[in-house]
């Protein structure tokens, strides 16, 4: 079972509740997917076994067989493509190119376009105490993380439970992060700030049809923010992580909040329980 763990904005908590949840749970893999800024590893402290670069196939165009006769232009609809026929020259923009082929599959050309492989970012797998930990590291310069999490997941073993930490928001790394998981665990705080990017998330989560749940970092009694809410959405709250001096502190220190928490194994394996069970919160 995979199980991705998302929250509509950062600053949530989202990071330290996938670790928790991970090393909770015996032979679960960390799998950390906000590689714009991976910090999973802060609090694991796995040691590194293995380290990779991963890259993708992108379009070499030679302008001495092209033609400019503009098919890969048309055929491309990210416009990664740019044909300038009345002076023959062609353009290519590899930050918009998502690698699909098509502009080489549609050239009437032989070997016009060359596909060739260009570095997105590095992988390392490592371990700790059994607990198998993956993470992406996106190049710097790189407009998207998409394509680097697409081949991050090629690598997770299918034989074990996966805790995906997803990068935080709504974008295209979100939606290839959660994509394909068995269950989207959605970390929120009882604000008005962070109600409104719950909502953003949960509008993402129902568009793409997946099995979630909420749990709530930083709650207080007597705020009934987020609750109120998920009564009227008819979605399930898994737990509450209480507002806390000590966990805060405790974070900074790169210290999980399974490790603080009062019985925190037991609840985080509570969690997954509930997880198990096909808690299907999406009303």
């Amino acid at each position: 079972m995979w199980i991705s763990v998302a929250s509509g904005k950062g600053g949530t908590g989202k990071t330290t509740v996938a670790v928790s949840l991970a090393l909770s749970n015996k032979n679960t893999i960390y799998v950390d997917a906000d590689v714009e800024e991976p910090n999973g590893f802060l609090f694991i402290k796995p040691v590194i076994k293995e380290e990779f670069s991963y890259t993708e196939l992108i379009p070499l165009i030679h302008e001495d067989k092209c033609t400019f006769c503009g098919k890969c232009a048309d055929a491309c609809v990210y416009k990664a493509i740019a044909i300038l026929k009345p002076v023959k020259k062609a353009i290519f923009f590899p930050e918009l190119c998502h690698s699909c082929g098509l502009c080489s599959f549609v050239c009437p050309v032989e070997n016009a376009i060359e596909e060739v492989p260009k570095e997105k970012g590095r992988i390392r797998k490592g371990e700790k105490n059994g607990q198998l930990f993956i993470e992406g590291i996106l190049n710097v310069g790189e407009a998207s993380g998409t394509p680097l999490i697409r081949g991050m997941k090629k690598y997770i073993p299918h034989d074990r439970d996966a805790i995906i930490d997803s990068s935080p928001g709504t974008s295209c790394p979100v939606v290839e992060s959660v994509g394909d998981t068995d269950f989207v665990l959605l970390i929120t705080e009882p604000t008005p700030f962070g109600l409104n990017d719950l909502k953003l998330a949960v509008e993402m989560v129902k568009e793409m049809k997946l099995p979630f749940g909420i749990l709530v970092n930083k709650h207080e009694e007597g705020n009934s923010l987020i609750k109120d809410y998920a009564r009227e959405e008819k979605i399930t709250i898994l737990g509450e992580i209480p507002f806390s001096r000590e966990i805060a502190e405790a974070y900074s220190k790169g210290i999980p909040v399974v490790d603080v928490l009062p019985d925190g194994e037991k609840f985080f394996v509570n969690i997954m329980e509930k997880i198990r069970k096909g808690v299907n919160t999406s009303g």
